[in-house]
């Protein structure tokens, strides 16, 4: 093991049962094992995802807990057999935090479906706290560019929107349902890319339909309105299952719906003329290896501008609340001092 001066204790919020605050506690900084690194976290986003664990939305969690899974930091000791990375260099760790390796879907590349898969932040401690630890296979390299909170977001908001493009095809008409950290991330790519856009928000939001137009949408309407013309694809972020058929009846024949979130309530019974000719819908889960290893050589190319909202660690719960009572614009994200 190589590793710098680590402390003994490091400050953490702890989630102890889903459906209670987290608490700030002093817990022993953890060392890493064979295969993985300890990192120090710089800074933490806040991700819906988040919120479905803490609300016990995503059953058994490992607990205590230390959520949180878009993790910027530095490389603070290497575990036995880490040559990848160096005592200081910048890595992000997403959502998905380690596969077996062994089964059919590892094995086809399609780690993201692993059947024994562990998650940052749900079934591995995450990054509301000082320091974490990480599988060497699950980080990535992140521009040092990007200021740590800045960086945050594109952890999952970025890597799970980045993946729901891939997914859309294509098209050149875009409808994003939601217009949260991911969808303004994926609307700066999508945009690159060549993407109309038609962003979706929730009914009466005019801050929302705003920050929607000033990324590029070239209209933005509340979430029961058509749009203007049919689209190519939609991406659903809102983790409201109404929004299903609401988005198959946007989308042109040959179009594609994808659902990105990890959770959504129960989608309602819908006619099958609006699913016929050919429509399809998708959902995603988690992220590969290489999404993560191409979206964040992409994002500074773009370049990806995230808008975030930093906050101290002992405000976690705060940060949660606004983001389920959906009073953030772009991304709040936790900041180590």
């Amino acid at each position: 093991m190589s590793f710098s001066a680590l402390p003994d204790e490091m400050r953490a919020m702890l989630l102890d049962a889903p459906g209670k605050p987290l608490r700030l506690a002093h817990v022993p900084v953890p060392h890493p094992g064979p295969g993985e690194v300890a990192v120090k976290v710089e800074a933490c986003g806040v991700c819906r995802t988040d919120l479905h664990v803490v609300d016990g939305e995503l059953p058994q969690p490992k607990l205590p807990l230390v959520p949180g899974h878009e993790i910027v930091g530095r490389i603070a000791a290497l575990g036995e057999g880490v040559a990848r990375f160096r005592i200081g260099e910048r890595v992000g760790i997403p959502w998905l935090g380690w596969t077996c390796g062994e089964c059919r879907f590892c094995r086809a590349g399609k780690e993201n479906l692993c059947e024994k898969a562990l998650f940052t932040g749900y079934t591995r401690d995450g990054g509301y706290a000082e320091y974490t630890l990480a599988d060497v296979r699950y980080c990535f390299p992140v521009a040092e560019s990007y200021d740590a909170a800045e960086a945050a977001p594109l952890l999952c908001a970025g890597l799970i929107g980045y993946r729901s493009l891939r997914m859309a095809g294509e098209g050149k008409t875009l409808g994003l349902y939601g217009f949260g950290a991911a969808a303004h991330i994926v609307a700066q790519v999508a945009r690159h890319e060549g993407w109309r856009l038609f962003a979706f928000v929730k009914p009466g939001d005019e801050t929302a339909r705003g920050f929607a137009l000033s990324l590029g949408a070239e209209w933005a309407g509340g979430s029961d309105d058509a749009p203007p013309e049919l689209l190519d694809a939609a991406i659903i972020y809102a983790p409201a299952g109404p929004l299903v058929p609401a988005a198959l009846r946007a989308v042109a024949p040959g179009g594609r719906v994808v659902c990105a979130g990890i959770h959504m309530s129960d989608i309602p019974s819908f006619p099958y003329d609006i699913l016929w000719r050919e429509r399809s819908l998708h959902s995603v889960a988690n992220l590969t290896k290489a999404d993560g290893s191409e979206f964040l050589a992409l994002a500074p190319k773009v370049p990806v501008v995230t808008t975030v909202e930093p906050m101290p660690l002992e405000r976690a719960n705060e940060a949660l609340a606004r983001l389920r009572d959906g009073r953030l614009t772009g991304a709040a994200v936790l900041v180590m001092e």
